[in-house]
């Protein structure tokens, strides 16, 4: 039996086509990516996120000599959150990227492990979190769950 797996998502072309609670996170997110320690990849990551009470929690990739004891930009915004406000829903998370392992015409997309702490993160919740990507280009994609980038995420 064949089945079909279907991703809708917005685009915008730009930054100042979003609302300005999205251009603020955008903005929080490319703040954190210059805070990146990336001296091995050289590829800069920020992630912003938004939570329910309007508090801006950021991280960005933390790179190791001893491979792989760095952590993802995602994972860091949403570990420190989890920690520190547990009980405090995040609406939407920002991802922001600089450096050249991804070519510019691809799309910018988190990896599988922050993809996978994203769905447990907004199952944890109970209602979705919005998804920011933008790319190389300065368009934004914009998904309307985390679920929609991990279709078969280890859940139990």
């Amino acid at each position: 039996m064949n089945q079909e797996f279907t991703l809708q998502y917005n685009i915008v072309s730009a930054e100042s086509e979003l609302h300005a609670a999205d251009q603020q996170l955008v903005s929080a997110a490319k703040a954190a990516r210059s805070r990146a320690y990336a001296p091995y990849s050289r590829f800069q990551v920020g992630a912003a996120l938004r939570l329910e009470n309007g508090q801006i929690i950021e991280g960005n990739n933390q790179e190791n000599i001893a491979y792989p004891s760095g952590l993802c930009a995602e994972r860091v915004a949403l570990f420190y959150a989890g920690a520190n406000h547990p009980n405090v829903a995040i609406e939407t998370i920002c991802i922001v990227v600089q450096g050249d392992l991804i070519a510019p015409e691809n799309a910018v997309s988190p990896c599988g492990s922050c993809r996978q702490v994203m769905l447990e993160s907004e199952a944890r919740q109970s209602r979705p979190i919005r998804v920011l990507l933008v790319q190389n280009d300065a368009r934004i994609f914009i998904l309307n769950a985390c679920k929609d980038l991990l279709p078969f995420g280890f859940m139990k």
